[in-house]
């Protein structure tokens, strides 16, 4: 795709940026979106992930279908049978009634499965089963049901790494990585990290009514030259900081004001070498290589 069907793209899903890492995830996320293959979307916490399906589920012949976001990681293990694949009324204490689990809920569209890797063992096959063959059953039930879902997954962690530490189904892992997008770190972003935060400050400042804030020349440095371990989460949650404490100080004969390196920071937390990101193995296959 062209520099300016790439900007249309980023302006719909409300993605800033132009480093060429982030450009080939979106590029090969427009190329696989018609398709049917399962992708995996890798790495680190807080760096963009969710954007990758949505983009891939509005550009695809089930944009008129449900879409589903589940966080593996956040089901307690007890019910992640049943919030997948649904339960039949009185399977167990509290199942007072029938109900449909995502697969079900999902069938003509699109599952996004956060965290996949924090999935344990004993549904990984289950999961295996509805991504190969569309069926599954229903905790209680001794029916197969079948249902038609893509299934996007991403992960913050080396499934490779958990694949050899027998933590992750080697079967689930060369299934669910038909199609691998990697989202680059914020610290690999030199040049959209000054972007992000304009943006972030600016929203904070027109949705609260204050007064901007901006940052002179080496405050921009100081942010680029910060590790950002939390990645774009982070940064958000430090550029609101920065725009609500320090529009405080403005003058109200003044629209705006620049805030020195030496006033951002007191807002960004000083480096911890032991707090090293979480690494992502795969460098990427199939149609990225990002």
């Amino acid at each position: 795709m062209d520099s300016q069907e790439l900007q249309k793209l980023k302006n719909k899903f409300d993605i800033v940026g132009n480093d060429p890492g982030l450009n080939r995830a979106l590029e090969t996320a427009v190329a696989v979106a018609p398709t049917d293959l399962t992708v995996l979307v890798t790495g680190e916490s807080g760096v963009g992930k969710e954007n990758i399906p949505k983009i891939i589920h509005q550009l695809s012949r089930r944009r008129n279908g449900k879409y589903f976001a589940v966080n593996c990681g956040a089901i307690p293990e007890g019910t992640i049978e049943s919030e997948l694949f649904g339960h039949e009324k009185g399977s167990f204490t509290g199942a007072i009634e029938a109900r449909k689990g995502y697969f079900e809920e999902a069938d003509g569209g699109t599952l996004f499965l956060d965290e996949v890797g924090e999935l344990p063992l004993p549904y990984q096959a289950k999961l295996l089963r509805v991504i190969q063959s569309g069926e599954y059953t229903r905790v209680g039930s001794s029916k197969v049901s079948k249902t038609d879902v893509r299934v996007i997954a991403a992960t913050n962690v080396d499934l490779r790494h958990a694949v050899s530490r027998g933590k992750f189904r080697e079967d689930l892992y060369y299934r669910l990585n038909a199609i691998q997008i990697n989202m680059p770190a914020l610290r690999d972003r030199k040049e959209d990290i000054y972007l992000l935060f304009r943006k972030f400050a600016t929203d904070f400042s027109e949705k609260y009514g204050m007064r901007k804030v901006n940052l002179t020349h080496d405050a921009i440095e100081l942010l680029r030259a910060y590790r950002w371990p939390g990645n774009i989460r982070q940064l958000k949650n430090i550029a609101e900081t920065v725009e609500a404490l320090e529009s405080e100080r403005l003058s109200p004969y003044s629209e705006r004001m620049e805030v020195t390196a030496a006033t951002l920071s007191r807002y960004i937390p000083k480096d911890d070498p032991n707090a090293l990101p979480v690494l992502v193995g795969d460098s990427g296959s199939g149609l990225s290589d990002a």
